[in-house]
């Protein structure tokens, strides 16, 4: 039987870089920083007093302030891009069977900002128990997958996914499966994360996982270089719309490109820690082509997770070493976090949107920052350091891993008919 083929026709996103997929890409093939001075909440006792935040978002330019009241930060700017996505997509409900819609949306923690100030407000009470009514569905991680379900009247499969930072990859790869399997005929993917606060903040810093770099926050994200010294805090919500081809032929939509296999795994080896050799990475990257029906010589370009740790850029660039052996000198890498920081269950998607913008317009966006090569890389290895670089790219593949030794990987390609 033949393999239904699955293709992206609609892309939504708010980032540090931009509030929509234009804004994206130009910040990104020019090498801007996301970072800046944390404006979400008062950091100056914080280790760490930066990050890269969405820039001029609010919600009320987008709904009305009581309905923006009943959402958390990262539901919020979930509804955005998914609204941005499905706009994009062309779906109506004359061209589409909102009964053949789904709904598999990612977040690594949910409504971290909404719980947090709710017992703050508690703790520092009188002790009487005064809840907002609205705080459990605020802060539970299928809620955005609900309420855009709710939004645009989507009745098909409708579930959340967690995976730590490799959550809304995993997503893609479930929604990819779903479609696939016939369950649907669109299935709206992708994840919000937004825990830009004190305890997301402070969570992190205790774990010494942040750079602390707060005299020039705008280069502090510096995946392969000798001197990173943690990732740092980003937030973003980035919405996918892939669609059974032949469904998408039909109704006539933009194809942006073909996503083609993915690949999932575990480290089995520490809580935080990748496995030093990199062998979960190796492992998922694998079984991507293999699901994809690819050899190492057929990929281009690695978004890698590059979060700019000590120990995961090491082991990361092993694993892909591992893989593609000698064709790994031929390929672009980079890590775009470097621009964008770490935005934890949203990376995913966000890097997946890169990968997919490379395939169009045959661009590698930079990894930015590097001033001083790591003895302990394969200086061989093309990271595209500073600049982005034009080449044919054919085939992306981009790279998530999450605490707990979670690993998801996903190949999208040009799409041809």
């Amino acid at each position: 039987m033949q393999t239904k083929r699955i293709v992206v026709t609609g892309i939504g996103t708010l980032n540090p870089l931009g509030n929509n997929l234009s804004e994206y890409w130009d910040n990104l093939v020019n090498g801007v920083s996301g970072a800046d001075m944390a404006t979400q909440f008062d950091a100056s006792k914080f280790k760490t007093k930066f990050a890269c935040e969405i820039k001029g978002f609010d919600a009320t330019n987008f709904m009305d302030r009581k309905e923006a009241r009943k959402l958390d930060r990262f539901s919020q700017i979930a509804l955005v891009a998914s609204d941005q996505a499905v706009i994009d997509a062309g779906i109506t409900k004359e061209n589409v069977d909102h009964d053949r819609v789904g709904v598999i949306f990612a977040s690594g923690i949910g409504g971290l900002t909404t719980f947090t100030e709710e017992v703050t407000n508690f703790v520092h009470g009188d002790g009487t128990p005064r809840f907002n009514p609205f705080f459990i569905p605020k802060i539970i991680l299928d809620i955005a997958a609900g309420q855009i379900s709710m939004k645009h009247g989507f009745r098909g499969p409708n579930y959340a996914v967690v995976s730590a930072c490799a959550s809304s990859t995993n997503a893609i790869i479930s929604a990819m499966d779903n479609l696939k399997l016939g369950k649907a005929d669109i299935i709206i993917t992708g994840g919000a994360e937004s825990v830009i606060g004190i305890a997301g903040m402070g969570g992190f810093n205790a774990m010494k996982a942040m750079s602390e770099r707060n005299d020039d926050p705008k280069t502090a994200s510096r995946p392969y270089d000798k001197d990173r010294d943690g990732f740092v805090m980003g937030e973003a919500s980035g919405v996918l719309v892939l669609e059974e081809l032949a469904h998408a032929i039909k109704r006539g939509a933009k194809i942006y490109c073909e996503v083609v296999g993915g690949g999932a795994t575990a480290d089995a080896y520490h809580l935080t820690a990748p496995h030093p050799e990199g062998l979960g990475a190796k492992n998922v990257m694998n079984a991507a082509l293999r699901d994809a029906g690819m050899v190492a010589s057929d990929i281009d370009y690695i978004n890698t997770h590059g979060t700019s740790t000590p120990l995961g850029d090491i082991a990361e660039s092993k694993a892909i070493l591992d893989v593609f052996g000698e064709h790994s000198y031929q390929l672009n890498i980079s890590a775009t976090k470097s621009m964008t920081g770490h935005c934890l269950g949203a990376a995913g998607v966000i890097e997946a949107i890169a990968c997919i913008q490379s395939v169009i317009h045959d661009i590698v966006p930079p990894t930015i920052n590097h001033f001083t090569d790591d003895p302990e890389l394969d200086n061989r290895l093309n990271f595209t350091f500073n600049k982005a670089q034009k080449r044919v790219v054919n085939a992306a593949l981009s790279n998530t891993f999450g605490f707990g030794g979670h690993n998801a990987c996903v190949i999208v390609k040009k799409y041809k008919a």
